[in-house]
């Protein structure tokens, strides 16, 4: 799309159609839009709103819940950072690390290995959470553990995949007129891989950078498709119509898919991923952590569905905040409620 970007702007300032809801399902994309200011540009008819695209924020109580009675039974929990605060039913990693648990954080799945390695007579579990982004890692590290033949580490699972969690979003009436595409996990999946869905529902999708002027190139595009079900990649730097062929057949090797629990928005079909049956030795116990036990008063599920904007929750700013979270959404940096509460955002 050749446009100046000061003629995008003056489009999407003045833009003076049918109002429309655009919902950015990317975490990365929510901290991006606070940190570039982009709602700034935008005509009063243009909403953004926040997606499940924050893999910490979608993550059940029960698979918290699950990684704190390993590590009460002696295991050490490998994680990142943000999952170690993130609210199972009744407690976190961070407070059971407290209580004396091992919970190590690490910067890469792969660090897991060494310290395996280290101590070969330690049982590691390693907290495998994420989208189609990072789930060619994990099958990378599952293929070592094979290939060294490493029998102290194990994984516990909650893989997703999302285009299915958007279909099934729409599918139950989610107030949105077009999506900014997950530019990480498309380089992986291609664009194609929302073209099923757009199709459908007749809704467009545009693949999106991260920089400020790639993100108000996709929103005008969007708004240009309004109406329409296609898919426009603009970022096509790194992300191609059929993504990573090779990640692809990597992680069919070593998983299956699977339905899934999203925190909040419950099971969704075909949208999970396990380890084969082949690998299940190097499983920890994945399958059928479908709880979640949240306070009543909290509504990340409504804002990860595009029905609440996050300071329209009662606990937002108030009981819940990044230092005491009570819902997920607050965790993480990538997560709607911390972003809008850190940036003090109010579109």
């Amino acid at each position: 799309m050749k446009m100046d970007i000061e003629q995008i702007k003056r489009e999407l300032r003045t833009y003076d159609g049918p109002p429309l809801r655009i919902m950015e399902i990317c975490g990365s994309h929510t901290e991006a839009v606070a940190r570039f200011g982009i709602a700034s540009f935008l005509s009063r008819k243009i909403t953004l709103l926040s997606g499940p695209g924050c893999p910490v924020c979608v993550t059940t109580t029960s698979y918290i819940d699950r990684l704190i009675e390993l590590a009460r039974e002696g295991k050490t929990i490998v994680t990142f950072g943000d999952l170690i605060r993130v609210p199972g039913s009744r407690t976190s990693l961070d407070r059971v690390r407290g209580e004396g648990c091992r919970v190590e954080m690490v910067y890469s799945p792969m660090d897991v290995l060494t310290l395996a390695l280290r101590e070969p007579d330690r049982e590691f579990v390693f907290a495998a959470v994420g989208f189609e982004t990072t789930t060619p890692v994990y099958a990378v590290l599952t293929e070592e553990l094979v290939t060294q033949d490493i029998k102290n580490v194990r994984l516990l699972t909650a893989l997703k995949t999302m285009p299915s969690v958007v279909d099934s979003m729409l599918g139950g009436g989610a107030p949105v007129d077009g999506f900014l595409a997950p530019g990480h996990v498309s380089v992986v999946t291609g664009a194609k891989a929302f073209r099923p869905v757009a199709e459908k529902y007749g809704i467009p999708f545009g693949v999106a950078g991260f920089g400020g002027e790639e993100l108000l190139l996709a929103l005008y595009g969007l708004i240009r498709n309004y109406g329409r079900g296609v898919v426009e990649n603009y970022y096509p730097s790194v992300v191609t119509w059929d993504g990573n062929e090779m990640a692809q057949e990597k992680v069919k090797t070593y998983f299956t898919v699977s339905d899934a629990a999203w925190r909040g928005l419950g099971i969704v079909p075909g949208s999970g991923l396990l380890l084969r049956e082949e690998y299940l030795r190097f499983d920890a116990g994945s399958d059928g952590l479908d709880r979640d036990e949240k306070n009543p008063s909290c509504r990340c599920d409504q804002v990860l569905t595009g029905r609440l904007r996050p300071y329209e929750c009662p606990m937002y700013g108030k009981k819940c905040i990044p230092s005491d979270p009570v819902g997920a959404c607050m965790v993480s940096t990538e997560g709607s409620c911390y972003s809008y509460y850190v940036n003090k955002r109010k579109d």
